[in-house]
């Protein structure tokens, strides 16, 4: 085995690592990764000797090092992340508009959570009961903090 085959072994141990890191969890390719780059230590030592397995053993090491400090540097995490905002927002339940005995409808499919409509006001709510299909005529039963609970309306 020569020395291209030896440096061609741990850098695709490198890459497995790097990319067990950065895609694909679990530690399986990490460890993979980490036998073939002991693997091209140990062919270094038994082919050339202990002076050439060292200085192997050292590249290896800072090469391990350096690509995973480039990594962080060069905003890898960045191009991988996810970057969309949650935008949702809990009920603010507005006293005077939405109350107790109120009619109104089912915007969306109630189960148990939901969308209602109340006099132009958008909320969401919860069944007490059953399930309540859209376009439902509902009524407000109850206002926990910024909980709605409904019913469908008889």
């Amino acid at each position: 085995m020569g020395w291209g085959s030896i440096i061609f072994i741990i850098i695709v141990g490198i890459l497995l690592m790097i990319l067990d890191f950065l895609v694909i969890p679990g530690g399986v390719v990490a460890i993979v990764g980490v036998l073939c780059m002991v693997g091209g230590v140990v062919a270094a030592f038994v082919q050339y000797g202990s002076v050439a397995g060292f200085l192997c053993l050292i590249f290896t090491a800072v090469a391990v090092v350096g690509s995973f400090v480039m990594m962080m540097r060069t905003k890898t995490w960045r191009k991988l992340q996810l970057n969309t905002q949650i935008d949702g927002k809990m009920n603010e339940v507005d006293p005077t508009k939405v109350q107790v005995g109120m009619s109104g409808r089912a915007i969306s499919r109630i189960a148990p959570m939901g969308t209602g409509e109340f006099d132009g006001e958008v909320v969401e709510v919860t069944s007490q009961q059953d399930f309540i299909d859209v376009d439902t005529e509902i009524e407000v039963t109850k206002i926990e903090a910024s909980k709605i609970y409904v019913k469908p309306k008889l």
